[in-house]
């Protein structure tokens, strides 16, 4: 099982951070700074697997696993951005590699070159990405052409443009000879007197 994926620029900072197991708040807080620092220190010849820190295994091997499997940690290094997967031992080590890969890979189509500042303002596509590839745990998809065909069908329904209504049902004519919109044509001289202004 996934029990989290993790997503850290060079300096530390979270840019993606979904537990899909029940953890207390600040075992979180304490696994996300251990877990980058360990991943951060380590030279770029290392292998990308390592087992999760003594320091926590101990107080985190009951709260990430229900399962009585050693928990491992998975990385990728890109550019500016550390991309992690805490899962047990259940869970194929280079599979998992592979799923990191799909999911940069996914990214990088849905942004053209995606770059942290992708990551930053659009949040919530990022969660999709994660959330069509991922769910309670388990990989659901890996194909790439369905994971960005279905993140873009749901931006295109949630950008639906607004019906728009006829200029004549919306506004009346003002005293000054502008149109001024019929919700507001009952105010009277204080709209005449807004509308002069201008």
């Amino acid at each position: 099982m996934i029990n989290a994926v993790l997503v850290f620029n060079n300096t530390g900072q979270p840019r993606l951070t979904k537990f899909y197991s029940q953890i207390d708040v600040n075992l979180q807080q304490r696994l996300i700074s251990e877990i980058f620092t360990l991943v951060a220190n380590r030279p770029a010849s290392a292998c990308n697997f390592l087992p999760l820190p003594p320091l926590l295994q101990k107080t985190s091997s009951e709260a990430l696993s229900d399962t009585d499997q050693p928990t491992r940690i998975i990385y990728r290094h890109y550019a500016t951005l550390y991309f992690i997967i805490i899962a047990d031992d259940l869970e194929s080590e280079l599979g998992l590699l592979d799923l990191i890969q799909v999911f940069v890979e996914c990214l990088d189509r849905i942004f053209e070159n995606v770059c942290e500042l992708d990551l930053i303002f659009n949040f919530e596509t990022l969660h999709q990405v994660l959330a069509e590839m991922i769910q309670g745990g388990g990989v659901v998809e890996v194909d790439r052409a369905t994971i960005v065909e279905s993140v873009r069908k749901a931006a295109k329904v949630t950008k639906r443009p607004q019906a728009s209504l006829p200029d004549s049902a919306t506004r009346s004519a003002s005293p000054s000879g502008r149109s001024t919109p019929s919700h507001m044509a009952h105010r009277g001289s204080f709209t005449s007197f807004l509308v002069s202004l201008n």
